[in-house]
C-alpha cells in the first residue's frame, strides 16, 4: 500500500492581530525617529514594520506533518514506532499541561496562541523524552493521523 505525500500538515500561523502590532511596532520606532526629520522617520516606518512582520511570520512558520513514517514537528522529526497514544487536550486540560502537570523533559511545540493541543507518549526506552506536546487547531485530525500512519506502517 502506498502512502499519500502528506496525510496531516498543519502550519502553526501567528494570530492576525500579531500583522497589526507589526505595524504599530513600525509606527513606534518612526516616532522615535520623527525629531531626525521626515527622511528618517519613513525608513523607521518601513523598517520597523518589516522587521517585526518577519519575526512574526518565522514564529509562525513551524510546521507539524505526518509524512510516511515519521512525525515532523517543527526540527523534529519522530519515527512513528516510537511514539505511544495520542491524547487530545481541550483548551483546559492544555493549559494543564503546559504548566503544572508538565514535565522538563518533555519536547514541547508550544504556541500560546493555539488554546488546544495533542500529548503523544514516546515509548521508545532509550529515548528520556516522556511525551511529546504539540500546539494543533486540529488535535483530533493529528491523532488519527498518527494511527492511521502507524498502521500502515
Amino acid at each position: 500500500m502506498q502512502l499519500s505525500a502528506a496525510p496531516y500538515e498543519e502550519r502553526l500561523t501567528a494570530p492576525r492581530s500579531w500583522w497589526l502590532v507589526s505595524f504599530l511596532v513600525g509606527l513606534s520606532l518612526a516616532l522615535v525617529l520623527l525629531p531626525f526629520g521626515t527622511l528618517p522617520m519613513l525608513v523607521g516606518l518601513a523598517g520597523g514594520t518589516a522587521a517585526a512582520a518577519v519575526a512574526a511570520s518565522s514564529y509562525g512558520s513551524v510546521r507539524i506533518r505526518v509524512v510516511g513514517d515519521s512525525l515532523v514537528a517543527g526540527d523534529a522529526r519522530i519515527p512513528l514506532t516510537a511514539l505511544g497514544e495520542a491524547e487530545v487536550l481541550d483548551a483546559e486540560e492544555a493549559r494543564a499541561w503546559r504548566t503544572h502537570k508538565a514535565d522538563t523533559r518533555a519536547f514541547l511545540l508550544l504556541r500560546s496562541y493555539i488554546p488546544t493541543a495533542l500529548r503523544v507518549e514516546v515509548t521508545d526506552p532509550e529515548d528520556p523524552t516522556p511525551y511529546l506536546y504539540l500546539s494543533t487547531r486540529e488535535p483530533e485530525r493529528l491523532a488519527e493521523a498518527i494511527r492511521s500512519a502507524k498502521a500502515a506502517a
